[in-house]
């Protein structure tokens, strides 16, 4: 019995940790691999508020040209949505507008 204990403890005792060496490279490959994460994803965002704008300047150019043929006028994109063409303006940070001489949309923030 007494041999088991020894050669347990002998065992626990050559059981060694990680070194803070092994902790700290382990901590800076997580931290690149989170900083590629962060920034590949930043970028996909980017693409999608981009493509989202596009969508909206589309959709407020074919409620100018249906009011257009309704009308014989072009419309601003809140009288488009007072007249129903638009269910709701896009938001305001796209900065799209209708000029109303000509019926060019243009839009600022794509």
């Amino acid at each position: 019995m007494r041999r088991l204990t020894d050669r347990l403890s002998a065992a626990r005792r050559n059981d060694g940790g990680f070194t803070l060496i092994e902790l700290l490279i382990v901590i800076v490959i997580l931290g690149v691999l989170a900083a590629i994460v962060v920034f590949g994803v930043r970028g996909i965002t980017d693409r999608g508020k981009t493509a989202a704008c596009k969508a909206d300047k589309h959709t407020v150019e074919v409620a100018a040209e249906a009011g257009y043929a309704q009308d014989t006028a072009y419309y601003s994109v809140a009288d488009l949505v007072l007249k129903n063409y638009l269910r709701e303006a896009p938001p305001a940070s796209e900065g799209i507008a209708v000029n109303t001489t000509t019926g060019e949309v243009t839009a600022t923030g794509c």
